[in-house]
Parts: structure tokens; sequence; C-alpha cells
């Protein structure tokens, strides 16, 4: 059969990062774009550069037609540097009102657009076409063939990585290491850091000598180098920093190597932020494999398959990273020697008689190679490599040798090895053929690639292309929803096991501020005895950072692996998050003087607020008892950057409760009851208390639940309305009445939402100003045979699934007003019910935020094979255009169309999705979790909640997606109106930015403020001092968001020189839309426009020895990384100047001031 059930035909292989080089050696010269100075110099002396011009372009064409085309040269593994193409000038991009498009060849859009995805069969090659060639096209320049082995080793799929370690990965190691030594022709290239990590501890000195001495003599080329190979639509690049930087470190730290080519053969699309992360960690070149198969053909049929891949905001083409695309179905070795599939198998020497694998589906099967073969082998193979190379530019061609978890015995390897050499050798001896073939990395072959376009022009009349490389396309976008056959779209696996989705999250950031808390620790201690919590809890973040890199893998945070893996990775994240809850506990205690000394061994006297039992549960709120005399403390830490005023929640026992400030003031509060998804029971006896809190920016605030303290009002409590059941006695302590109207309402200073009392939906919100936005919330399911953990594959539309008759219960406070609805179904019992709710905090941005919470039980034989959605049919005229974020960092315009099915209209949202009207009105939807999200209609806006899924897809996994578990999905909801006139967005091809004001609720979202309480109460007698930390002198400008304040290195935090860096802080700038700017300012005192004095960010801290870097903490000659020169002369200076929609990031040294 031509495709193999498998994941790829064969099986999926997955490393997309090419070279690596030597920590040691000297990087390539930067690439700077014309300056001001140069242009003036240009034109004063335009006449004379011109007359110059002129003269050499004739030397060149004469050397070109009378040279004769140079053999083949592998060189050693040095780099060489380059001198950049002159290109446009430097356009300054400072005012975020005012940042430019980029000017490309190709848009992912433009594509979109241009194929009619027919689904025609090509014959041999049946996703391409027939491929010929002339014969003289290697006549000039010959064939230069890089067969370039790999193993892909998933860290975890069908096994756990540990399984897979232990039976597979620890021997393909062992057996690279062997087989590569005996022969230094030989070559391979490795991916995952998780794996090599694992073999070091376990390889003996001499292993690792000679691993040591491979990679160093270009045998053995570490690509990518990060924990693992990231997914690229649902992993957050929060994360993908964290385990690009964790892999990265461990490479350079232990064997002495910084990778500069990328390998991602295997996640399932390709997301241009993870291009821009690469470039800004100095990598130089990218390989990736899955891209929708009709966007392979169009590529290939006009020799586009390796292009610059820029920026959409890249006026300056300071992104610029070089790209090579593989063009057919998979990375086994049947797809990937030429178009012909049942030839190239037959050089898949692994498929002989004796070994695991199966046996060539097309009949032909491979044999050994000897001298009376060799020849009709030889033959056969280079006509395959020939017809491949037609599809490209150069006459440089990369050929992967390999499949998942290949090379595992010493045979096998030898097989592939033995064989290819003596075709090798064959075509090699023969200079008719004007080819020559070897082993090879990808460094070899793009050296070799930007070694032959330095010396061809193969440019294009009126091609864009790059300063980068010249001889190729420049494109900007993105690679997904992706499909590699008929209608077989991979937008399941944006929402499966969403779940594990949501932990993630979490995870990342509770990471995000244990890692400030560490910092802090370490920077105001500085003694011995300060060191002791944050020395001896190392190894356990060490751990959790681990942890959380290795699910970005592919088949982890995808939600694509056997049911017993998926528990793996979740018992992983449980783990994490308790360590990190663990020492935020015990680290507020030392930021807040309550103790001087703390070690990991000490019990922690504070925990946090919601806890969970295990790592498949729900997290529950601890309740705080509040019995009469006594005061519980409450502390909140703020992990953004600026200060935050937000209403805050915890669950009390009881009622009659007071809140105080940290000098023992009243504070207005409000209790609720807490509600559950259970009709006979909604009511669970405890009562959330509500009370508006002011946190300093990175710091923290205490609060106190009291009872009995006098002179203080008890927090109010909400007045109920109810839907008149017997499931539903009003509870004590509160007044209630009976719902009776059709519909419902709940308002505050800014909205008034409108519900049907029948579902409990929202059908309008209404503003102050009398402005009308019809939402039309629907709750429904989508039906398949066909869907698995990759694909959806629905039959027809999705069905609602709510009818009359549901109960609902309004609270209404003078903090928080509620609708909570759980809905009547078909079934016995709802799979969902749902809240809404807005805010009164004066001065908060939660006034202005609808939050949706859908609480989801997709359990039970009743839903399999149903998919569940939030679908909004909004008034909004966006013609089914909307607009969704890749990795949290930037936005992608998403397009409706007809010629595709409704699989591939679903795109990934992995924090927002917005639409805007032709009039400039947006509905945006904010997540803390990724989703799938499509506009199917004009209007609609839909979120794919959760799925049960009985079938495999037929990708390799062998199960469905039926291991769901209980959870809540949360929305945060704005309407916003265009504050100026514009074009219409409608019409506009380009990505559009969120407003600040919705920067700054996705922050909220995702970076909620994290509450601790005492483990035990103190009577009311016991009144502390005021205890507070706020370590930002002032809180920083809207538009600038840190990233990461971190110690690198931890375990050697303590052992590294005196005044060496041991603090990273990773800063991103935001680009907002200043149309929409009124509501986002009023919360705001500073933009980025101006630079900020890093000397003077902390308070009680100074910050020593800064010194711009990498992302991944690597380099520090910032050219490399495509960064304006302001970036390193700047920090050395204090200065910190970031364009919008860059991520900078500094290491400095911070010092407590006595």
């Amino acid at each position: 059969m031509p495709f193999s059930s498998r994941r790829a035909g064969g099986g999926w292989a997955q490393s997309l990062l090419p070279t690596a080089k030597l920590a040691t050696k000297q990087p390539r010269k930067p690439r700077k774009r014309t300056t001001a100075a140069f242009r003036d110099f240009v034109i004063s002396n335009f006449f004379t550069i011109g007359l110059c011009c002129t003269f050499i372009f004739f030397l060149l064409i004469l050397f070109r037609f009378t040279s004769v085309p140079k053999p083949l040269q592998f060189r050693s593994s040095v780099h060489r540097a380059r001198s950049t193409r002159p290109r446009k000038p430097v356009v300054h991009k400072s005012p975020n009102d005012t940042i430019l498009a980029a000017a490309v060849d190709i848009t992912t859009k433009e594509l979109y657009d241009k194929i009619q995805f027919l689904d025609e069969d090509g014959g041999p090659w049946k996703q391409g076409w027939r491929v010929n060639y002339r014969g003289n096209e290697w006549d000039e320049e010959k064939l230069k063939v890089f067969v370039v082995p790999h193993s892909h080793n998933d860290p975890g799929w069908k096994l756990t990585v540990d399984e897979y370690y232990d039976r597979q990965s620890r021997h393909i190691l062992d057996t690279i290491v062997e087989t590569l030594s005996k022969d230094n022709r030989r070559k391979f290239i490795w991916e995952e850091m998780s794996y090599l990590e694992r073999w070091w501890r376990d390889a003996s000195d001499g292993k690792r000598e000679s691993f040591i001495n491979l990679v160093q003599n270009g045998q053995l080329e570490i690509v990518g180098g990060g924990w693992v190979m990231n997914d690229e639509a649902n992993s957050h690049y929060f994360a993908i920093i964290e385990q690009m930087t964790e892999g990265n470190m461990w490479l350079n730290e232990t064997v002495g190597v910084i990778p500069k080519n990328s390998w991602a053969i295997d996640p399932f699309g390709y997301s241009s932020t993870m291009a821009y992360l690469l470039r800004r960690m100095g990598f130089e070149n990218m390989l990736i494999q899955r891209t929708h198969y009709e966007l392979k053909k169009e590529l290939a049929l006009h020799k586009k398959l390796e292009y610059v891949w820029r920026q959409s905001w890249d006026a300056e083409e300071t992104t610029d990273i070089f790209v090579h695309m593989m063009p057919f179905y998979s990375y086994d070795i049947p797809h990937t020697c030429g178009p012909e599939p049942a030839v190239c198998c037959q050089f898949d020497f692994a498929r002989m008689r004796g070994f695991v694998y199966e046996r060539c589906p097309w009949g032909e099967h491979p044999v050994e190679t000897d001298q009376e073969n060799v020849k009709e082998r030889a033959l056969k193979l280079l006509d395959q490599y020939r017809k491949k190379s037609t599809l490209y530019r150069t006459n440089t061609l990369l050929v992967p040798l390999g499949d998942d978890f290949r090379y595992i015995s010493i045979d096998e390897a030898e097989a592939q090895f033995r064989n290819y050499q003596l075709l090798f050798d064959y075509i090699n001896s023969e200079p008719s053929l004007n080819a020559e073939a070897k082993f090879g990395t990808l460094d070899d072959y793009f050296r070799t690639l930007r070694d032959e376009a330095d010396r061809i022009n193969y440019s294009l009349t009126s091609e864009i292309g790059s300063g980068e490389i010249g001889g190729f396309p420049s494109l900007s976008g993105d690679f997904f929803t992706y499909a590699d056959r008929n209608q077989d779209y991979w937008s399941g696996y944006y929402v499966s096991r969403p779940f594990f989705k949501a932990v993630d999250r979490i995870l990342e950031q509770t990471l995000r501020g244990a890692e400030m808390m560490m910092a802090f620790l370490l920077g105001y201690c500085q003694k011995p005895q300060c060191e002791k919590l944050p020395t001896s809890f190392s190894y356990k973040l060490t751990s959790a950072r681990r942890n959380l890199a290795l699910f970005q893998h592919h088949d982890g945070v995808t939600g694509t692996a056997k049911d017993h893996v998926v528990e793996d990775y979740g018992t992983r994240m449980h783990m994490a998050l308790q360590d990190l809850n663990i020492f935020m506990s015990k680290a507020i205690e030392v930021l807040l003087k309550i103790r001087h000394e703390k070690n990991d061994q000490n019990p922690a006297n504070f925990e946090p607020a919601q806890t969970r039992s295990k790592y498949d549960a729900q997290p529950i709120h601890r309740g705080i008892s509040a019995r009469e005399g006594t005061v519980q403390t409450v502390v909140i830490f703020n992990p953004l950057e600026q200060t935050r005023n937000e209403v805050a929640m915890v669950v009390v026992e009881r009622p009659d409760v007071t809140v105080l400030d940290s000098n023992w003031t009243c504070v207005k509060s409000q209790i609720s009851p807490e509600l559950r998804h259970n009709k006979d029971k909604i009511f669970t006896g405890r009562h959330r208390l509500y009370w508006k809190a002011s946190v300093p920016a990175m710091g923290l605030q205490t609060y106190y639940v009291a009872n009995g303290f006098a002179g203080c009002e008890k927090a109010k409590p909400a007045s109920l309305r109810i839907t008149p059941s017997k499931h539903l006695p009003c509870p004590t302590h509160y007044a209630c009445s009976n719902l009776e109207s059709d519909t419902v309402e709940i308002r505050n200073q800014h909205y008034t939402l409108t519900f049907s009392a029948s579902h409990g939906l929202l059908q309008k919100v209404n503003h102050k100003d009398g402005h009308l936005n019809v939402v039309g919330e629907e709750i429904s399911m989508y039906s398949s045979t066909e869907s698995g953990a990759y694909l959806f594959k629905p039959i027809g539309d999705a069905q609602p699934v709510t009818q009359d008759g549901g109960q609902i219960v309004i609270s209404e406070g003078h903090l928080m007003q509620e609708v909570f609805s759980y809905p009547k179904t078909a079934w016995e019992k709802a799979p969902i019910s749902h809240s809404t709710r807005i805010y009164n905090g004066e001065s908060t941005i939660q006034e202005f935020v609808i939050e949706k919470e859908y609480h989801v039980e997709l359990l039970g034989h009743e839903f399999n094979d149903r998919e569940l959605i939030a679908r909004y049919r909004t008034d909004v005229d966006n013609k089914r255009i909307f607009y969704s974020d890749l990795n949290g960092f930037q936005m992608s315009r998403r397009e409706t169309y007809d010629k595709i099915p409704v699989q591939g209209n679903y795109y990934p949202m992995p924090s927002l999705a917005f639409m805007q009207g032709s009039n400039g009105e947006r509905f945006s939807v904010h997540t803390r979790q990724s989703l799938g999200v499509a506009s199917l209609k004009n209007g609609w806006l839909e979120i794919m909640l959760d799925r049960r899924l009985v079938r495999d897809d037929g990708r390799g996994l062998g199960q469905g997606v039926m291991d769901n578990r209980p959870m809540n999905v949360l929305f945060h909801i704005i309407v916003e109106s265009n504050m100026s006139s514009s074009a219409n967005s409608v019409l506009n091809p380009r990505p559009l930015s969120p407003s600040l004001f919705s920067h700054l609720i996705g922050a909220h979202l995702n970076y909620p403020m994290h509450v601790f309480i005492a483990k035990t109460s103190e009577p009311i007698s016991a009144q502390p001092p005021p205890r507070f930390f706020s370590p930002l002198v002032d809180s920083l400008p809207c538009d600038l968001h840190v990233v990461t304040l971190k110690v690198p290195r931890p375990l050697k935090y303590s052992q590294q020189p005196p005044g060496e860096p041991g603090f990273a802080l990773v800063l991103q700038r935001r680009h907002w839309d200043s149309s929409y700017c009124r509501k986002g300012r009023s919360q705001c005192s500073t933009m980025a426009d101006e630079p900020i004095n890093l000397f003077d960010m902390f308070k009680g801290l100074t910050v020593l020895n800064a010194k711009a870097t990498s992302l991944n903490l690597l380099h520090e000659d910032t050219g490399l990384l495509g960064y304006s020169e302001h970036f390193g002369v700047g920090a050395q200076e204090g200065h910190i100047l970031i364009s919008p929609m860059e991520i900078q990031t500094y290491k400095v040294q911070l010092q407590r001031q006595e």
C-alpha cells in the first residue's frame, strides 16, 4: 500500500533543528543592515561606486563563463564568517503604533488563496507529479548529495520516556558511538537532549570521550539540542524558550557544543514563532517536514521549498532564518531519497530479511549490495536523487536516512553504512555521472549549499529575497493546519487531552513565579544562611524545568500519546507543581521577613489556596475555617510587572468574616455561595469571599481573614435568584428569590448582560453608552466516527445540546455578579455546566471583562465519538476572517475557505482569538489553555472544549481518546470598539495586533495571582507589623513583559566566580493596536518608547555587569542574533530599549545594597 498505517509510512520521525558548533569557535560575522552613515557615503560617491560596480560585474561575467565547475569539497566543521549582502536602509521602528510590515516573496495566505486543494493523483509520487529531468542539469555544477543518518526518538508516545530509553534509545546511542568510530566517513545527527542527558549519566568515561571526539571531528552533529522536539501549535513561547534553553545549556556545559541548525521533522505543523525564537538563539538554519501536502507541491513546482522565513512585522530583515522544507509525505526512508517511495524503500537496508522492521509494502525489497549489482543499484538510487534535486534550486541535495528509533543495533547500523558506502563509492568513481554522494550532517549540507549560493546566483527576477543568504525567496506566515493526505487535517490535537493542556500552563506560570522568588532570595540575601532554602531546592527546580520541558514534546502537550504515557507526563507535572508550591510557600516567609532562615527540610507555615490531591484531579480550594476570635493570614504574590488591583477570592467555611489589609484596616468584602457541577446539590455549603486587593509588581501583599474583629463590617452576602426547584433550596445566610421571567440580567458600571432564562446562555451585551452586541452563546457537539487523537473529521455541523428547563443560580453582590447554569440536556447528567461573571472592582481591568467558566465532564459511553464546542454567534461582520495567536507570542490571520472542509478551517488557539468587523468592532476570547478555534460563518467564533473518541485515526497511536477528566475551561471575553478611523480590516491580508487592554487581559488570565494561606489561625489579639514585599522601584511600562527572571544555573550559583552574572532577565515588548487604546491606557502610566534604566529597576539591589545575550543564554554577540547594535551597547550602560515584538535577554549580577 502507498501509505503505511504508521505515522509516516514506516514511522514518523521528529527532529527539525540542524547543525552544531563548538562553543569555542568563532561565530559568523553579524548580519548588520545599512546604516545612515553608509547611506550618506553611497549618495556622496554614487558615480564612483557605479563605475566600480560595472567593472566588477564585467569581471564576474568573464570569470563565470571561463571557469570550470568546482569539485565538491567537504570542509571541516569550522564555520567561516560571511559578509552580508547590501540591503534596504534600516527603518527605526520604536514607536509602537508605527510598526512596519515585512516585504516578502511568499505569504502562506497567498498560497492558500492560490491552491485549489484538489488532491490529484500524481502517480508514483501520489501527492506530486511524475518528476523528470533532462540530464544536463549537473553539467556545470555537479550534484552534491549529503545522506544524513538519523534516528527519531520520541520522549514518550507509545511508551514512556523511561521505557523508550531502556528498550531503545540507550542502545541507539551506544550503536552510534561504536559504528561511527569505525570509519570517519560515517556521519549522524541527534536531536533530543532528554535522552542524551540520561545516556550521559549512564555512559562510561570512554564512551563519553568517544562521543565528544565524534562531535569535534564533525561526524556527529547535535541538531536543535532542545530537551525535546517541541510541538509548535499548543506550546506557549515561555515553555519553548525553557525547553530549548534547558537542552542547549546542558549540552554546552557537558559536551562543549552550541547547536546552530534546527531539525523538526515530526511536529504537526509549524509556527513562525519558532523561527523567531531560533533566530534569537543564534540558529542559522532550520529543517521542517510536516506541512500541508498541497503546499509542498505548490512550493516544489516553483523551486521554493527552501526559503528565508521572515516575521510578518519585520521590515528590517532582522528575523530572517534559512529553511529547508522536505518535499514528500514522510521523513522515513521510502519518502526521502526521491519522489518514488517504491524505489526508495529498496534502499532501506534495515528492511532486509533478518531485521525487525516491516518489509516494503510496494513489493520490491532491499537486497545486499555487492560488486555484481552495485552499478544497477547505484544508478537506480542516483535517478531518485536527481529527480529530487529538480525540486530545489541548487545542486546540493539533502537526503535523510532514518526513521523512528532506528539504528538500534550494530547489525542494523552496519547494514545501512556498509551498503550505502558501496553505492557512494561507485557514484563517486564515475566522473560522467557528475555526482558526488557522501554521508553528511546538516551542517555539511547547509554549509555546502551556502557556498554554492555564494558562487551562483539563483535569485529570480524581482525576487525580494534576503540579506541572510542570496538566491532564495522570502516567506512569512505559519503552516497550520497540517494535512498529510486526502481530507485528513490534523486539527484534533489542538484539543486532545485538554485537562493536561491546562495543567501544562499552570505549571508554566508556577515555575515562572518560583524562578522569580529564587532570584529575589539569592539577590537580597547573599549570605550563607540565606542561601539554604534556594540552594537546597535547586535540584527540584531543575527537575521541574525538565518535567515542563518534557511535556512540550510533540506527543506530550498535543495529547497524542498512549494512556499510560499521558499518566506519566501528568504525574511528572504534578510532582513538579507540588515541589514548586512548597518552595514558594517557604520563600514568602523569608521575603516577608517572617523567618530569616529556612531550608528545604523545614516545614512551611503556608500552603497554596488551591491544591490537587493527585495528578489527574481538579484543584480544590482550601477552606479557611475562620473560627470566632481568630484570624488567618493570606499572602498574595503578583507575578506581573505592574502593580495589580484586582478582586481576589478565597473560600471560607463560614460567612461571618471580615477582611483586613496588612495595616489591619478594614476592606469591604462580599460572600457568595460556592457552586458545583451537581444538579442535585449545586450548593457545597462553603462560601467564596471576594475583596479588592492591591499587590506590588512582582511582589507580595498580606491580608487577613478575621472572625470577630470589632469595628469592621462583615462580608456582605450576595443576593440570589434561583430557578424554582426542590433541588435548589435557598442556602442559609442568603436572601433568595425565584426566577420568573424569560430573560435574566446582571450588570456593572460598564455592561448589562442578558441571558436566556430557559437555557442560561449569554445572549446580548449592552454597553453603558447604549451600544448593543449580540453574543448568541451556544453549546453544541460534533459527531464523528473517524476523528482520533490527531485528526478532526466531523459528520456535518455541530448540534446544540441544551434544552429548555435547566437550573440557574444568579448571585449579585457589590464586587461580583454571576450567572451559573446547569443546563438540561438529552442525558441524565449534563456534560457541561457554566458560569458567567462580571466584576465591579473600580480601577481594575476586571470591570471590563466578561468571565466565562465551563465545567466539562465528557465522561461515559454516551459521549463516545462526540466533540464539544462553545460557539458565539455574534453580530460582528467579520466575513469569516479571524485572528488566533501563535504560541501566545503573535497573531495570525485566519480565513475560512469553502474549498477546505470544516476540519481544515480549525486553527490552534493557545491563548487568544478575536474577530474584527468592517466597522472596527472586536470580539475577543482569551484562554489560559490551548484549544482549537474556527469562524465557520459570518460573525461566528467557536472553540472546541473537549473530545471523546473511540477509534484510532490511523496515525500510529493505536487507540482513541477515552481518558477524559472533569475540568474547567476559563475564558475572558472582551468587546472593543475602534477609536479611530482605519481601513477595513477584512481587506487587510496581514495579521492584526491585540489592543493594549487585550494584552493586559491575557497577562492577568495567564499569570494569575498566587494565593497562599497560613496553615494555622492566630488570635486576633496577635497583630503583626505590616508585611509586604515590593522589589521594583516602579511598575514597568504596560507594553513591557518580564518573560522570566531566573537563576539559570541554580546548582552552580554558589560556585561561580565573584562578579559573574548569575541571573537572567528576559523581557518582551508587546505590540498593540493603538486604535483601541482607551481602556488599556487607563490602567497604564508609561510605555516602553523610551529607554528603561536597568540599573534602577530594583529596590535595594544593585545591578552589575549587565550583558546582552541570546534567548538560550549562550551567545553574547548580538549581531549574530539579528538584534540592533544598541541592544549590546545599551545593556552595558543599563539602557533597555526594545522594539515592539522583540524579546531580549540580559545576564546580570544582583547585589544587595548595604
